[in-house]
């Protein structure tokens, strides 16, 4: 048993958007805020971002897929979920319960555990004139799901980058995180 106290074990979901390459910056910031991270892509959100460089900074493999019964956790449980960026797709289908991939099952699980979460989103303003948009929103926070502040880009533009503030996903979770010993 070492005698180095436990640090809270963060996930961090990352859905398909052009500012996915940015995590580093959300890893960074919760390594400096004393959690150890590992990354759980959507399939999609996968190819958007430098999964060496990501592994290299965790020290853990991303998460995408299932893995086969018998097959060892490649990550410990978690103590909080930051979903960041998370897509129009992404928060509709949890606040929904579809569980179709990996990340989301993680999601629709947490909120069974109790685990808190936070949920950064992006999307543009079409998107986000959508009712279901919406309601997904409100069903989330009636979930307990925290959400962050971000106002929506044009359409058809991606942007948003030099606003997204990656570090909200921390400050929402910080009074809902109990620190371990």
């Amino acid at each position: 048993m070492s005698d180095q106290p436990k640090k809270p074990f963060l996930y961090i979901v990352v859905c398909a958007a052009g500012i996915a390459d940015d995590v580093g910056k959300l890893i960074t910031a919760a390594q400096e805020r004393n959690w150890d991270v590992g990354v759980v892509a959507t399939p999609q959100g996968l190819g958007f971002i430098d999964a060496a460089a990501v592994e290299a900074q965790t020290g853990y493999p991303i998460r995408s897929a299932w893995r086969s019964p018998g097959d060892p956790r490649p990550l410990p449980p978690a103590d909080a979920v930051a979903v960041a960026p998370a897509t129009f797709n992404t928060i509709n289908k949890w606040a929904a319960g579809i569980s179709d991939t990996l990340a989301l099952g993680i999601l629709c699980e947490a909120y069974g555990f109790g685990i808190p979460i936070a949920v950064l989103p992006y999307l543009n303003e079409a998107q986000a004139a959508h009712p279901a948009y919406r309601q997904s929103l409100e069903r989330l926070s009636e979930m307990g799901v925290l959400i962050g502040d971000y106002e929506p880009h044009q359409p058809k533009a991606g942007g948003g980058r030099d606003k997204f503030r990656w570090e909200q996903a921390l400050e929402l979770l910080a009074p809902n995180v109990p620190r371990h010993s």
